[in-house]
């Protein structure tokens, strides 16, 4: 059966939004208006849910973000936690740690909290606002809380 073209657009767009964000069936249930789209509305300015929580792989689109990011984990301290407590913490071996912090020096030079943030990209940005506050790093955590509630709902909206 052949969608009139109004309505085979709504599946692309529903189809696309549940496969970034499963947990979206039920803003549909409860909202079910939100599907009704037409060309002068942008889908997301109707639709009364919250965005939802984003993952890892959310903030590391946010170059700003990131680089912010690396500058405040990547510094090796030996009284600041930085992002070989959080890999450790995470499950990351002593072998895979060491690689990581290898893989700092020489010529090409490769960020380990990025390395580790890719490795762990599906985990929800809750996870790791926890891992802040479990290691006392309030710097990581107001920048990590300010980008979810100014820079993640924009977005989100922008990715409708």
């Amino acid at each position: 059966m052949e969608y009139p073209f109004k309505l085979k657009s709504k599946f692309k767009i529903l189809e696309r939004v549940l496969y970034r964000y499963p947990d979206f069936m039920q803003c549909l249930i409860f909202f079910p208006h939100s599907l009704d789209f037409s060309k002068e509305q942008k889908p997301c300015k109707e639709c009364l849910c919250s965005a939802p929580p984003p993952k890892i792989s959310d903030l590391m689109n946010d170059e700003d973000l990131l680089y912010s990011l690396r500058l405040k984990l990547d510094p090796t301290h030996c009284t600041v936690k930085n992002w070989k407590n959080f890999a450790s913490r995470w499950g990351m071996s002593y072998d895979e740690l060491t690689l990581l912090e290898q893989r700092t020096h020489g010529p090409t030079y490769h960020s380990p909290t990025q390395e580790f943030l890719l490795r762990y990209n599906q985990k929800p940005v809750t996870e790791l606002t926890a891992l802040c506050q479990l290691y006392q790093r309030i710097d990581v955590l107001r920048l990590l809380q300010r980008w979810m509630e100014n820079d993640w709902p924009s977005r989100w909206q922008g990715d409708c």
